[in-house]
């Protein structure tokens, strides 16, 4: 049966950070560095055959504060693996997903899945205004183009760009681009600045 704990982590682990199912599976607790509020993402599992993530890259992904926190105090000795049964097997990828839809039909969400949580991860990444370099880095993408899909949803990114347009021409530092110079090309607003 499944602990209410196990789950949360579970969802913390796609949702927090940004991991794939296989790759949940595999994480063992010394890819878990609580002091530094890290861990890396080094190996996933693909139907019990354990390999390097997908595009063969390991990464290191921070911890936020309920992730390390869920990680804390879910720290068992049962097994190397951070997410296992309660005899210390290692748990299939049907009960990580039995896991992960259970809760969200008591949460009532409709769209369930553990890769759901891995977009959500990417999608709440993107509304908060972070680069799409980063979010690829994080999430292990090996094109940018697969992150670029969340980048739409970067409300703080498009407020960003106007705000740009707000800063007074005296305000550019060396080097950037101006398109003309000449004072009488320079509109009424922007002289009032």
């Amino acid at each position: 049966m499944l602990s209410i704990p196990e789950t949360h982590l579970s969802i913390l682990l796609g949702g927090d950070g940004g991991l794939r199912l296989g790759e949940m599976i595999a994480l063992k607790w010394t890819d878990v560095d609580l002091g530094k509020r890290q861990m890396c993402i080094q190996r996933s599992d693909w139907n019990g055959h354990v390999t390097t993530p997908k595009n063969a890259r390991l990464r290191h992904i921070p911890l936020t504060v309920r992730l390390a926190t869920a990680l804390r105090e879910h720290r068992h000795l049962r097994r190397p693996l951070v997410l296992c049964d309660q005899r210390g097997q290692p748990i299939c990828r049907r009960t990580l997903q039995n896991w992960v839809r259970r809760a969200a039909r008591r949460g009532r969400v409709q769209n369930s899945g553990v890769h759901v949580l891995r977009h959500t991860f990417c999608s709440h990444l993107a509304m908060r205004g972070a680069p799409a370099r980063v979010i690829q880095e994080l999430a292990g993408h090996a094109d940018l183009s697969t992150t670029q899909r969340y980048m739409h949803l970067s409300p703080a990114a498009l407020e960003g760009a106007i705000r740009l347009l707000d800063q007074p021409v005296s305000d550019l530092v060396r080097g950037d681009i101006v398109e003309t110079t000449d004072p009488r090309s320079v509109s009424a607003v922007e002289r009032t600045r």
